[in-house]
């Protein structure tokens, strides 16, 4: 793990004082930015999202789905978790904590928007980051690979459905116009710019990436500081407001994690593939989460603060998990089952 990723959270937490002093000693400039869209997609915003994703979607080799069939089991097991289980169970703790038990401690005009975050967050599994998880939890790479590429396939065609049926079900209107324009923006385009630009590249990748990568990294710290920027009044009268949003956050993502971790013990996979399997069924792509929120409901709206407090917590969270399934090794073999028969 490289030092930016060590300590995200770190620079999370610069970006969010950075935005927040330069959203109020320079908010014309902020105002100015924030009025260049075209269809509620902030131009702006749009091209950092881009120079944040594709580099990371160009690790991404789409031919790894023909091996799906090495690590069924892992693979089911995931693939249900993060389509079957978390967005649903994001929802239901979303409308149980931020929708009833904060309510009271919430600005009014903000508790649908915010549900809407969370569900935004919990709709698509992380892509880039897996990776590293993956490595620290010494798992296997080539289910990684091959989960990682059809996720990424699957959410071209479910993030959207998910999304406005979810948003839906919480009676908040679904604006399938802008919805649809962020999946083939922020999904479909950057898919195929990457895989593009991955064969044109591919007797140079590893030089390319690593070209790339610090640009990924200052897009996503400048997309960080915009967002902030424009939140930045409402983070300060009310600095409760992040606390209570990690709360589900926090409860969905271990959960998840449970989940996915104990069904592969009970379907007998091998440790090296539940390991990130509860891992990839934990985690949210918070890029994509971040740049629809903006697109659907704007720079200042609740939904995306929401997602924003996902990015805050990802990494310290997601560590943790890794030195749990770690830790957990020698139980995990000794009850883990195949053919229905203990394995030690």
């Amino acid at each position: 793990m490289g030092i930016f990723e060590r300590y995200l959270t770190l620079w999370v937490f610069l970006c969010i004082v950075a935005g927040i002093a330069l959203g109020h000693f320079l908010a014309p400039v902020f105002h100015l930015i924030g009025a260049a869209e075209i269809a509620r997609v902030n131009l702006p915003v749009a091209v950092l999202i881009w120079l944040m994703i594709v580099p990371m979607l160009m690790k991404i080799d789409f031919a790894a789905l023909g091996r799906v069939a090495e690590h069924w089991r892992g693979i089911a097991v995931t693939l249900f978790v993060n389509w079957g289980v978390k967005p649903f169970s994001m929802a239901l703790l979303g409308w149980l904590f931020i929708g009833v038990l904060f309510r009271p401690f919430l600005p009014p005009g903000q508790i649908d928007s915010y549900i809407a975050g969370l569900i935004l967050l919990a709709a698509a599994p992380c892509t880039a980051m897996v990776f590293v998880w993956s490595n620290l939890s010494k798992g296997e790479p080539h289910f990684t690979l091959t989960q990682v590429a059809l996720n990424d396939t699957i959410m071209v065609f479910a993030f959207a459905p998910i999304v406005g049926l979810l948003l839906g079900l919480s009676a908040i209107t679904v604006p399938w116009q802008t919805l649809l324009l962020s999946v083939v923006l922020y999904i479909v385009v950057p898919v195929a710019v990457a895989q593009l630009a991955r064969r044109l590249v591919r007797d140079h990748l590893a030089q390319v990436l690593a070209a790339l990568h610090p640009v990924s990294l200052v897009a996503l710290l400048t997309t960080l500081v915009l967002l902030f920027g424009f939140q930045g009044d409402q983070i300060l009268a009310q600095p409760l407001v992040i606390a209570m949003l990690a709360v589900p956050i926090l409860l969905q993502v271990y959960f998840n994690a449970g989940v996915a971790y104990l069904l592969n013990r009970a379907a007998g996979e091998v440790h090296c593939v539940a390991a990130p399997s509860a891992l990839i069924g934990a985690s949210n792509f918070f890029e994509l989460a971040v740049a629809a929120a903006i697109s659907l409901f704007g720079f200042n709206s609740g939904a995306a603060l929401a997602t924003v407090v996902g990015v805050l917590i990802e990494v310290p969270v997601m560590l943790s998990i890794v030195q749990l399934v770690n830790a957990s090794r020698a139980w995990y073999g000794a009850g883990r089952t195949t053919a229905g028969q203990p394995v030690a």
